[in-house]
């Protein structure tokens, strides 16, 4: 059974139609891939964060990613554009060695995406030009300590962001 678009019974215009069929099977993605450092302990409770800078003190206990390959600022606009709607749905897939986490939060018209340094998730609502995610359901004390403890080996990690 196929979809017939027909343009004379269409009730929007077939340029709009096409485009809102095709926003429902498009995923956009970014891919992130930084590195674990010794100074990892992810007991931050309202956030989680990948920065681009190359080292970690004990106290960026938020931080599970240092030197990462890219920040929001590199994101895609059509990544950006489907994040800054409020019913947005991101999905981040935090892989490190053969562990897996997932993690879920939403969109908001504020993101900005604009940071060169850090990409944040947050728990909150809030929101600054770091925040790439709000409302999610996991901050770093909250991720597989079997996770943390390869990230605190140096190994690689890659996040996977997916907006729906």
């Amino acid at each position: 059974m196929g979809l017939i678009v027909s343009r004379e019974k269409s009730p929007l215009p077939y340029s709009l139609y096409s485009k809102l069929l095709l926003h429902l099977i498009v995923q956009y993605t970014e891919n992130l891939i930084a590195y674990g450092d010794a100074n990892v302990t992810a007991n931050h409770s309202s956030t989680l964060e990948i920065t681009t800078d190359s080292y970690l003190t004990l106290s960026g206990d938020c931080i599970v990613g240092i030197s990462s390959n890219r920040s929001p600022s590199n994101f895609s606009n059509d990544f950006i554009i489907a994040c800054q709607n409020k019913n947005a749905k991101i999905i981040a897939k935090l892989s490190a060695g053969s562990h897996e986490q997932h993690i879920v939060g939403h969109g908001h018209p504020d993101l900005t995406f604009k940071s060169t340094h850090s990409a944040v998730i947050r728990t909150s609502d809030y929101v600054d030009d770091r925040t790439i995610m709000i409302n999610s359901d996991t901050a770093a004390k909250n991720l597989d300590r079997n996770i943390i403890r390869i990230l605190q080996n140096k190994n690689k990690v890659h996040f996977h962001l997916t907006v729906l």
